[in-house]
């Protein structure tokens, strides 16, 4: 009897247990979706609360799971990054550097204007978040603008004092027409787009644009730009 006993408990333990272990996945995976939805919605303004209620699980468990903002976005928006860097890669790949950094400029306001969580840390300040993968991004997708500028310059096709350290800035423009104007004219944002992509290209009219921003100045201003959005919670 004894020794059925302890047989039977063990047997009920291990049944428990399992069942538990699939709810704990099924609460993750829950997690990394809200938090792809409150984020792409917030952007990284978005708090864990946020993130629980769309979830339907207790803020307990999502710290359970995620004890820090940077553990859950590394996970949440791990492939959109990716996305992101395969994006640059396919515009590098046109015929023409005026093209591929055209290419580059729509495809990005979309993917910025679709998801705001993505335009945070694709164009924020990496220093006010100590998060890596902005840091991968721009490892990345930067060495790539630079050749896409340099192509269109070699053209002739890009006016000459533009350099890549103003694409960052000029894709904050837009996206925050896309973000304010979403409600009222979603597209709004792709005429302000063409006006700069117009005011891109080299011509004898061109005004003086003064003297270029250098990565200092990019970093700074992003940190200027995006100061209130990272609360830990």
């Amino acid at each position: 009897m004894s020794s059925t006993g302890i047989g039977s408990r063990t047997s009920t333990e291990g049944d428990d247990e399992r069942p538990l272990r699939r709810d704990a996945e099924l609460n993750r995976q829950r997690i990394i979706e809200a938090a792809r939805e409150v984020f792409a919605e917030r952007g990284l303004a978005a708090t864990f609360d946020e993130v629980a209620h769309r979830a339907g699980v207790g803020i307990g468990t999502v710290y359970r799971r995620f004890p820090t903002k940077e553990a859950l976005l590394a996970v949440a928006f791990e492939e959109r990054l990716r996305e992101h860097a395969r994006m640059a890669e396919e515009a590098l790949a046109a015929p023409t550097g005026w093209e591929a950094l055209v290419h580059f400029l729509r495809q990005a306001a979309g993917m910025h204007a679709e998801d705001r969580g993505l335009r945070d840390l694709a164009l924020g300040a990496s220093a006010e978040l100590g998060f890596s993968p902005h840091e991968r991004i721009r490892d990345s997708v930067e060495p790539i603008m630079r050749r896409i500028i340099e192509r269109a310059h070699e053209e002739g096709s890009l006016r000459a004092d533009v350099t890549v350290e103003d694409i960052p800035l000029l894709l904050m423009m837009v996206s925050e027409v896309a973000h304010h104007s979403h409600a009222v004219r979603p597209e709004a944002y792709h005429r302000y787009l063409q006006l700069l992509i117009d005011g891109l290209r080299r011509s004898s009219k061109s005004g003086n644009l003064g003297a270029p921003m250098t990565p200092d100045d990019v970093e700074a201003m992003a940190r200027q730009w995006l100061p209130t959005t990272l609360p830990r919670r």
